[in-house]
Protein backbone atom coordinates (compact mmCIF):
# COMPACT_ATOMS: atom_id res chain seq x y z
CA UNK A 1 0.00 0.00 0.00
CA UNK A 2 1.33 3.36 -0.95
CA UNK A 3 1.47 6.32 1.37
CA UNK A 4 -1.38 8.82 1.08
CA UNK A 5 -0.32 12.15 -0.30
CA UNK A 6 -1.34 15.46 1.22
CA UNK A 7 -3.47 16.11 -1.84
CA UNK A 8 -5.41 12.85 -1.50
CA UNK A 9 -5.90 13.43 2.23
CA UNK A 10 -7.27 16.90 1.53
CA UNK A 11 -9.55 15.51 -1.16
CA UNK A 12 -10.89 12.90 1.26
CA UNK A 13 -11.63 15.57 3.87
CA UNK A 14 -13.39 17.65 1.25
CA UNK A 15 -15.63 14.73 0.23
CA UNK A 16 -16.51 14.01 3.87
CA UNK A 17 -17.37 17.66 4.40
CA UNK A 18 -19.55 17.69 1.29
CA UNK A 19 -21.36 14.57 2.51
CA UNK A 20 -22.02 16.17 5.89
CA UNK A 21 -23.28 19.35 4.25
CA UNK A 22 -25.60 17.36 1.98
CA UNK A 23 -26.94 15.34 4.92
CA UNK A 24 -27.59 18.54 6.85
CA UNK A 25 -29.28 20.12 3.84
CA UNK A 26 -31.64 17.15 3.54
CA UNK A 27 -32.42 17.29 7.26
CA UNK A 28 -33.22 21.00 6.90
CA UNK A 29 -35.40 20.28 3.86
CA UNK A 30 -37.32 17.61 5.80
CA UNK A 31 -38.06 20.17 8.51
CA UNK A 32 -39.38 22.65 5.93
CA UNK A 33 -41.68 19.99 4.44
CA UNK A 34 -42.84 18.84 7.89
CA UNK A 35 -43.75 22.41 8.83
CA UNK A 36 -45.77 22.83 5.63
CA UNK A 37 -47.62 19.58 6.31
CA UNK A 38 -48.54 20.78 9.80
CA UNK A 39 -50.52 23.71 8.39
CA UNK A 40 -54.23 23.48 9.10
CA UNK A 41 -55.07 25.41 5.93
CA UNK A 42 -52.32 26.82 3.66
CA UNK A 43 -55.03 28.50 1.57
CA UNK A 44 -56.05 30.77 4.46
CA UNK A 45 -53.19 33.18 3.69
CA UNK A 46 -54.69 33.96 0.26
CA UNK A 47 -58.24 35.18 0.78
CA UNK A 48 -58.35 36.90 -2.64
CA UNK A 49 -57.72 33.51 -4.29
CA UNK A 50 -60.58 31.72 -2.57
CA UNK A 51 -63.07 32.86 -5.20
CA UNK A 52 -63.00 32.67 -9.00
CA UNK A 53 -65.41 34.79 -11.05
CA UNK A 54 -64.61 34.77 -14.74
CA UNK A 55 -65.82 33.39 -18.08
CA UNK A 56 -69.22 32.49 -16.69
CA UNK A 57 -67.83 30.54 -13.72
CA UNK A 58 -68.37 31.65 -10.13
CA UNK A 59 -66.49 29.24 -7.90
CA UNK A 60 -65.30 28.99 -4.33
CA UNK A 61 -61.92 27.35 -3.68
CA UNK A 62 -61.50 25.26 -0.55
CA UNK A 63 -58.68 23.21 0.96
CA UNK A 64 -59.03 19.74 2.46
CA UNK A 65 -56.72 17.00 3.66
CA UNK A 66 -57.52 13.57 2.26
CA UNK A 67 -58.38 12.33 5.74
CA UNK A 68 -61.12 15.00 5.96
CA UNK A 69 -62.86 14.11 2.68
CA UNK A 70 -66.35 12.69 3.05
CA UNK A 71 -67.54 9.66 1.08
CA UNK A 72 -69.37 11.73 -1.51
CA UNK A 73 -66.23 13.77 -2.16
CA UNK A 74 -64.08 10.65 -2.46
CA UNK A 75 -66.47 9.10 -4.96
CA UNK A 76 -66.69 12.35 -6.95
CA UNK A 77 -62.89 12.78 -7.03
CA UNK A 78 -62.26 9.30 -8.32
CA UNK A 79 -65.14 9.40 -10.79
CA UNK A 80 -63.86 12.66 -12.34
CA UNK A 81 -60.29 11.38 -12.52
CA UNK A 82 -61.38 8.11 -14.10
CA UNK A 83 -63.60 9.87 -16.64
CA UNK A 84 -60.85 12.27 -17.64
CA UNK A 85 -57.80 10.02 -17.55
CA UNK A 86 -58.51 6.29 -17.81
CA UNK A 87 -58.29 6.23 -21.61
CA UNK A 88 -55.02 8.21 -21.56
CA UNK A 89 -53.47 5.65 -19.23
CA UNK A 90 -54.75 2.74 -21.28
CA UNK A 91 -53.27 4.25 -24.44
CA UNK A 92 -49.75 4.33 -22.99
CA UNK A 93 -47.44 1.69 -21.54
CA UNK A 94 -48.64 2.19 -17.97
CA UNK A 95 -52.18 0.99 -18.38
CA UNK A 96 -54.91 1.86 -15.89
CA UNK A 97 -54.49 0.53 -12.35
CA UNK A 98 -57.55 1.44 -10.33
CA UNK A 99 -56.35 0.06 -7.00
CA UNK A 100 -53.10 2.02 -7.11
CA UNK A 101 -54.88 5.21 -8.16
CA UNK A 102 -57.26 4.91 -5.21
CA UNK A 103 -54.33 4.28 -2.88
CA UNK A 104 -52.55 7.35 -4.21
CA UNK A 105 -55.59 9.64 -4.09
CA UNK A 106 -56.45 8.88 -0.50
CA UNK A 107 -53.02 8.48 1.05
CA UNK A 108 -52.91 10.40 4.31
CA UNK A 109 -50.32 12.82 2.91
CA UNK A 110 -52.61 13.88 0.03
CA UNK A 111 -53.92 17.44 0.08
CA UNK A 112 -56.74 18.87 -2.03
CA UNK A 113 -57.65 22.18 -3.57
CA UNK A 114 -61.31 21.88 -4.57
CA UNK A 115 -63.40 24.20 -6.74
CA UNK A 116 -67.14 24.33 -6.00
CA UNK A 117 -69.91 26.20 -7.79
CA UNK A 118 -70.71 29.27 -5.66
CA UNK A 119 -74.37 29.17 -6.69
CA UNK A 120 -75.39 25.56 -6.09
CA UNK A 121 -72.34 24.19 -4.22
CA UNK A 122 -71.74 21.50 -6.88
CA UNK A 123 -68.21 20.25 -7.44
CA UNK A 124 -66.30 21.58 -10.45
CA UNK A 125 -62.74 20.33 -10.16
CA UNK A 126 -59.81 19.52 -7.92
CA UNK A 127 -56.06 19.42 -7.57
CA UNK A 128 -54.39 16.66 -5.59
CA UNK A 129 -51.04 17.88 -4.27
CA UNK A 130 -48.50 17.18 -1.57
CA UNK A 131 -45.72 18.97 0.25
CA UNK A 132 -42.85 16.53 -0.11
CA UNK A 133 -39.18 15.83 -0.81
CA UNK A 134 -38.20 14.99 -4.37
CA UNK A 135 -34.59 13.91 -4.83
CA UNK A 136 -33.89 15.64 -1.52
CA UNK A 137 -35.48 18.94 -2.57
CA UNK A 138 -38.52 20.42 -0.84
CA UNK A 139 -41.34 20.66 -3.39
CA UNK A 140 -45.06 20.96 -3.84
CA UNK A 141 -45.89 18.04 -6.11
CA UNK A 142 -49.06 18.44 -8.16
CA UNK A 143 -50.37 14.91 -8.70
CA UNK A 144 -53.63 15.87 -10.37
CA UNK A 145 -55.45 18.81 -11.87
CA UNK A 146 -58.90 17.65 -12.96
CA UNK A 147 -61.86 19.77 -14.07
CA UNK A 148 -65.32 18.77 -15.15
CA UNK A 149 -65.65 19.13 -18.92
CA UNK A 150 -68.11 22.05 -18.79
CA UNK A 151 -65.61 24.27 -16.93
CA UNK A 152 -62.49 23.40 -18.93
CA UNK A 153 -60.66 26.03 -20.99
CA UNK A 154 -62.16 28.89 -18.98
CA UNK A 155 -59.16 29.91 -16.90
CA UNK A 156 -60.05 27.96 -13.76
CA UNK A 157 -57.17 25.49 -14.18
CA UNK A 158 -54.67 28.33 -14.54
CA UNK A 159 -56.13 30.01 -11.46
CA UNK A 160 -55.80 26.81 -9.42
CA UNK A 161 -52.16 26.38 -10.50
CA UNK A 162 -51.47 29.95 -9.35
CA UNK A 163 -52.89 29.03 -5.95
CA UNK A 164 -50.63 25.95 -5.73
CA UNK A 165 -47.63 28.12 -6.57
CA UNK A 166 -48.57 30.69 -3.92
CA UNK A 167 -48.93 27.99 -1.26
CA UNK A 168 -45.68 26.35 -2.34
CA UNK A 169 -43.52 29.45 -2.39
CA UNK A 170 -45.05 30.98 0.75
CA UNK A 171 -44.01 27.81 2.60
CA UNK A 172 -40.47 27.73 1.19
CA UNK A 173 -40.85 24.94 -1.33
CA UNK A 174 -38.13 25.27 -3.98
CA UNK A 175 -40.24 23.97 -6.87
CA UNK A 176 -43.71 23.07 -7.99
CA UNK A 177 -43.33 19.72 -9.77
CA UNK A 178 -45.75 17.72 -11.88
CA UNK A 179 -45.69 14.74 -14.19
CA UNK A 180 -47.60 14.74 -17.47
CA UNK A 181 -48.34 11.97 -19.93
CA UNK A 182 -46.88 12.69 -23.33
CA UNK A 183 -50.13 11.57 -24.98
CA UNK A 184 -52.16 14.17 -23.09
CA UNK A 185 -52.69 17.25 -25.27
CA UNK A 186 -53.74 19.27 -22.25
CA UNK A 187 -50.13 19.10 -21.06
CA UNK A 188 -49.29 22.00 -23.37
CA UNK A 189 -51.20 24.15 -20.91
CA UNK A 190 -48.41 23.84 -18.34
CA UNK A 191 -45.74 25.12 -20.68
CA UNK A 192 -48.01 28.04 -21.53
CA UNK A 193 -48.14 29.02 -17.84
CA UNK A 194 -44.38 28.86 -17.32
CA UNK A 195 -43.50 25.24 -16.56
CA UNK A 196 -40.33 23.82 -18.07
CA UNK A 197 -38.80 20.38 -18.44
CA UNK A 198 -37.27 19.48 -15.09
CA UNK A 199 -33.70 18.22 -14.83
CA UNK A 200 -35.03 14.94 -13.40
CA UNK A 201 -37.27 14.23 -16.39
CA UNK A 202 -36.24 10.99 -18.11
CA UNK A 203 -34.79 11.09 -21.61
CA UNK A 204 -35.77 8.50 -24.22
CA UNK A 205 -32.88 6.43 -25.59
CA UNK A 206 -32.28 3.17 -27.42
CA UNK A 207 -32.88 1.13 -24.28
CA UNK A 208 -36.04 2.77 -23.01
CA UNK A 209 -38.79 5.23 -23.86
CA UNK A 210 -40.96 6.91 -21.27
CA UNK A 211 -44.65 7.78 -21.57
CA UNK A 212 -44.31 10.82 -19.32
CA UNK A 213 -42.20 13.89 -18.67
CA UNK A 214 -41.61 15.93 -15.52
CA UNK A 215 -42.17 19.67 -15.56
CA UNK A 216 -41.39 22.24 -12.90
CA UNK A 217 -41.57 25.87 -11.95
CA UNK A 218 -38.80 27.11 -9.67
CA UNK A 219 -39.27 29.40 -6.68
CA UNK A 220 -37.15 32.31 -7.93
CA UNK A 221 -36.62 33.58 -4.40
CA UNK A 222 -34.89 30.30 -3.49
CA UNK A 223 -33.44 29.49 -6.92
CA UNK A 224 -29.77 30.09 -5.90
CA UNK A 225 -30.05 27.31 -3.30
CA UNK A 226 -30.99 24.77 -5.96
CA UNK A 227 -27.52 24.88 -7.49
CA UNK A 228 -26.17 23.19 -4.37
CA UNK A 229 -29.09 20.85 -3.83
CA UNK A 230 -27.45 17.70 -5.13
CA UNK A 231 -30.41 16.85 -7.35
CA UNK A 232 -29.59 14.09 -9.74
CA UNK A 233 -30.36 13.99 -13.41
CA UNK A 234 -32.83 12.40 -15.77
CA UNK A 235 -32.55 8.67 -15.27
CA UNK A 236 -33.60 8.60 -11.63
CA UNK A 237 -37.28 8.99 -12.43
CA UNK A 238 -37.31 5.89 -14.56
CA UNK A 239 -37.34 4.01 -11.28
CA UNK A 240 -39.03 5.81 -8.42
CA UNK A 241 -39.41 9.12 -6.64
CA UNK A 242 -37.82 9.70 -3.28
CA UNK A 243 -41.25 10.94 -2.21
CA UNK A 244 -42.56 7.45 -2.46
CA UNK A 245 -44.26 6.65 -5.73
CA UNK A 246 -43.08 4.77 -8.73
CA UNK A 247 -43.76 5.84 -12.29
CA UNK A 248 -43.29 2.30 -13.50
CA UNK A 249 -45.91 1.24 -10.96
CA UNK A 250 -48.51 3.46 -12.64
CA UNK A 251 -48.58 6.04 -9.89
CA UNK A 252 -48.62 9.48 -11.38
CA UNK A 253 -50.53 12.64 -12.04
CA UNK A 254 -53.01 13.21 -14.75
CA UNK A 255 -54.17 16.61 -15.87
CA UNK A 256 -57.38 17.65 -17.58
CA UNK A 257 -58.41 21.27 -17.55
Amino acid sequence: MGRKTAASTAKGKEKRLQRKEEQQRIRDAMIVVAEANKLENPLSDFSVFQKYNKNGIVANLIYKKSVDLNEFEKNWLFSLLKRNMQLKYEQCSWGWNEAKKLEELFDESARYLIAKNANDNSYLGFSHFRFDLDEGIEVLYCYELQLDNHVQRKGLGKFMMQILELMAFKNNMKKVLLTVLKNNNYSKFFRAVGYELDETSPIDDEEATYPYEILSKVNKRLAPTLTNSGATKSHIHSHSHSHGHSHNGHYCPGHHH
